[in-house]
Order: C-alpha cells, then structure tokens, then sequence
C-alpha cells in the first residue's frame, strides 16, 4: 500500500514549494496639485528591507507612471524612500511596513495621506525656497499640457507654451524658412501657426496660435527679468519635454558636459521630432530650449544643445509687436493620422516602383506604403551592397530615402506621398561647351543641371483643394550654398480617391509659371488598391 505513502509525500512537497512560493509587491507612489489632479511621483527610489534586517536594502525607483513591481520572498519587509520627493515646496516621505505572504500579490499605496512632511530645505543663497519648488521627475505631469508638436516644411520640432496669449516657443532651425507652421496639441486638434520673431541670432523663434486654442493650458514660466535668468553650470543636471512622433510628450534627463560662449553643450538624447522643447535645470526652472547642429540633422537620437533662457526672452521681446495684428484662424487644421500601415497580409508589400509622371520641370513619384515596405524588404536582402543597375538604384532610393524625414517614414504612416524632383536638364551653355570639346576629341557626358527648383504642390480633387496632411520638402546641398528642394507631400489615404473623378496636380516651381497635369484615373485606382489593408475590417 505505498500509493497513500506517495500521495502524503507529494502533498508534502508541493506544500513545502508553496510555502516559498515569491511574492510580488506592487508599489503606487502619487501626489495632488493644486487642481486636485492625481500626479504620478516617477524616478522615486525606495529602499526594500527585510524585517528585521539582514542584508542591505534593495533600491528600487518608480517609472514614468508613477508605479513599480517587485518580486520578493515571503516575509515582513520595510519600504522607506531613498530621500524625500519635493513638491509644490513641500519634502514627502514614506516609510510603510507590509507582509508578504507565499504567492501572493500585495498593492501599497504612497501619497500624502501616509507621508512624512517637511518643507523644502531654504536657498542659502537667496533666503527664500520658491513655493512653487519640486522635483524634476514632477515636469512631464506639470507641463505635458503645455508642449506641443511643431510641423514645418523641412522639420518636426516640439514646442511649449510661454503666453496665454497664444505665444510659443521653440527653435529656429527647427521652424526654417517658414511664416507658417502647423502646431499640433493633441491626437485630434491641429492648428495654424504663425511664426512671429527669431531672436537677432536666429537661434529662438516665437509662434503665435489663436489664444482660443490654448484657453486651459498653463504656459511654462519664463523668468526674463536679467537678474533673475538661471544660469547651467558644467556637469548640472538638465531635463528636458519632447514631443515625439507618434508617442505622448515624454521626458529626458542628462548633463552639460561644455559650456562655450557660442552654447551649452550636453548630453541630452533626444529623439525624432524633439528639438525646441524647453530645458529645465535642477530646480525645475526653464533654462533654455533645445537645439540641433545641421550636421546632426536627420539622425534620430542625438547630443543638443541649450540656447540660453536670455535668447529666448529676446525673441519674446520681438514677437511684442505682433500681439496687435489679428492672430491666426482657430479652425483645426488636419491630424497626422499618428498610425502605422499594417503590414502583416501580403497586400501590405508591392516589389514594383512607384507610378511616376512627368512635366517639363519636375519628375512626380506616388508612393504608398506598400512600396516603401517592399524597397525596404528589397534593400535588406542585399544588405546595402550595391550591384544594382543606376536606375534600380534610383527607385529604392525614391523609396527609402527620405533624408531629414528618415524618422517620420521609420515605421511605415499609412499616408499617401507625392514626392517631386526637379528633372535634370543640360543649358545652351553647357551644351556648347561640350561641343567645343567634342571637336577636340574630347567626349564628355552631358552637362546636366536641374530646371527648376521646386516651391510647391497644389492638389485638387475635382473643384476642390485637398489640404495635405504635410507639405514637406527635402533640401540637398549641392555646389557650395547650392540647394536643390524635393517635395515630399504628405496626404491622407482616401485623399486622391476614384470618386474624385478629375484629379489634378499644379507644380509651382520657385521661379516662372506653374505646370497642371490631370492624373490618369488607372493610377488613381492603382494608388487606391495598395490602401486596401486600411479598409478591410479587422476579424
């Protein structure tokens, strides 16, 4: 009769496991503003000890959310913060006690309501602590509110509320050339924005929306009285907002590593679509905002740099005349579908190249994201190694390169792209020259130049405009200060649809007439196929 003696071991044993089973401790750690909003207490560290102690303490530190989980053995446990978390001027601490039985799951709530109180440590330097004294990892629940995403014709930047009366600010090298951008505030609502002064060094630039759009949000406090303006030491620590590309505002922090009379230098990582947003130091005050190199454009993450707080006062300073004229319309603008094409079915990838036309000046390519999924399909089977023909090489890159915009096309946007390139073309002169040589015996190529220099696209779906979602454009740097522009709109899907019945296209190139084309409707139908995964209902 061994089976009972079996069954009484095994009940034995499988006790003895559960007994030891780990247990996990999940951790909430908030606070409430002044609004009586629930803001997560992220970067907290919290130390785990066991009861009574007989080890050193586990560290552990909350994320963005505020929260954490932490798998330990049963036992009684003390968890107390590292240091207090300061907000609003006030210092907040825990110290809890929990017990943690084998296989179970234990929710421990940190707020105000369990919390040790002090106020934040005075400023020997001043006297005075500021009321308003917190954290840095407080920002992003502060402030998200108030940074915004910026879209220009030649880059994606971020930028934060300075003015109720609709004032913005962010970096001139992100805004360009341009007037007008379009200023992003959330998933649904984009608007117009005009871009109203740059400091005198052109480091700063100052947007201006209609005050309506921004009734509710708090702009970030710029302290331009010149006493008063923080100055970064090397080595500080500095954190920024950003406003990235298909994700919510998000936060980095880093260092300055140099401070030069031209800037600050750090190490802040930024990814696509962040330059402009502003800079905190380590008491949470706005130091400045961020800025690119040219030379580090189009790379997705990269070191910035800080233009100082005073350079944005002055570019504040400039857009004071502009509060007089009539601010731009508050009527939304259209949303960047902020999605990704899906490309799991075989209808999501097309090996043949993108329709192109034609007109005196300009090549026009349609390209949709099936042919961007297949060009990069096609580019990674080789590697990069190069083998084929010049005109192959042609169609991956009208594919796949898409220069500064690299970031925005990364995942694949389910959005439909006019791309037009100024044809090359060869002048009297040249022509002439190469003649000359011929009769030489010297035989030379043609002598080709570009036309015409692209400015911009207008699209219309019988009598009507379609506004594009973007109106990018690719620069390309040729001979010297030399720049040919590419455009690269950006449309909704359903936007050149057959029920349009006559599309056109008018092409306006920077100098002389513009050119109309009507498209063919069996490319429009073609364009319209490859948007096909997007109208199929989801099983």
């Amino acid at each position: 009769m061994r089976y009972p003696l079996l069954v009484a071991a095994c009940v034995a044993v499988a006790t003895a496991v559960s007994a030891q089973a780990p247990a996990v401790l999940r951790v909430t750690v908030s606070l409430q503003d002044e609004a009586g909003r629930v803001i997560p207490v992220a970067r907290h560290a919290l130390l785990i000890s066991d009861d009574p102690p007989t080890a050193a303490p586990r560290r552990v530190v909350t994320g963005p959310d505020g929260t954490l989980s932490v798998t330990l053995k049963p036992g009684a446990y003390v968890v107390e913060s590292d240091r207090p978390a300061a907000f609003l001027g006030k210092a907040y601490q825990w110290t809890e006690f929990v017990t943690l039985a084998a296989g179970a799951e234990v929710a421990l709530g940190l707020s105000a309501a369990n919390a040790s109180l002090s106020e934040v440590p005075v400023e020997p330097a001043t006297g005075s602590a500021a009321p308003e004294a917190s954290d840095t990892s407080f920002l992003l629940a502060r402030w998200q509110e108030s940074v915004v995403a910026v879209w220009a014709p030649t880059a994606r930047a971020t930028a934060f509320l300075i003015d109720q009366r609709g004032l913005l600010a962010t970096s001139a090298h992100a805004v360009g050339r341009s007037s007008q951008v379009d200023v992003q505030l959330s998933d649904t609502l984009a608007v117009a924005a005009q871009v109203v002064a740059r400091d005198p060094g052109g480091a700063a630039a100052i947007l201006r929306v209609h005050p309506d759009v921004v009734a509710g949000r708090t702009p970030i406090p710029l302290d331009c009285a010149p006493a008063s303006r923080p100055a970064l030491g090397d080595g500080e620590e500095v954190t920024t907002l950003v406003s990235s590309v298909r994700r919510a505002t998000d936060q980095t922090w880093g260092e300055v590593t140099l401070l030069t009379p031209r800037g600050i230098e750090t190490d802040l990582r930024v990814p696509f679509g962040g330059e402009g947003g502003p800079v905190f130091n380590a008491k949470g005050v706005v130091a400045g905002l961020t800025w690119l190199r040219d030379d580090d454009a189009g790379m997705r993450a990269r070191d910035v740099l800080v233009v100082r707080a005073g350079i944005v006062c002055d570019a504040l300073a400039a857009a004071s005349a502009a509060l007089a004229e009539t601010p731009p319309d508050a009527a939304p603008v259209p949303v960047d579908p902020g999605r990704a094409f899906p490309v799991s079915s075989d209808a999501a990838v097309s090996d043949t190249p993108p329709p192109t036309v034609s007109s005196s000046g300009f090549d026009v390519a349609f390209i949709t994201p099936p042919m961007v999924v297949g060009a990069q399909q096609r580019a990674d089977r080789t590697g990069g190694a190069t083998g084929r023909s010049p005109e192959a090489e042609a169609v991956l890159g009208r594919l796949t390169d898409f220069g500064d915009w690299s970031g925005y096309f990364a995942d694949v946007p389910a959005v439909l792209v006019v791309r037009v390139t100024p044809r090359l073309v060869e002048g009297f002169w040249k022509r002439l020259a190469r003649e000359a040589a011929r009769t030489q015996g010297a035989v030379l190529p043609p002598l080709k130049d570009f036309k015409a220099n692209f400015a911009s696209l207008r699209a219309s779906c019988g009598e009507t405009e379609i506004r594009p979602l973007h109106p990018f454009v690719l620069e390309h740097r040729t001979r010297g200060t030399d720049v040919v522009r590419e455009g690269l709109y950006v449309f909704p899907p359903d936007a050149l649809a057959p029920q349009c019945g006559r599309i056109t296209l008018t092409l306006q190139p920077e100098t002389g007439a513009a050119e109309t084309m009507t498209l063919d409707p069996a490319l429009v139908e073609r364009l319209w196929a490859d948007f096909t995964p997007l109208r199929t209902p989801v099983r």
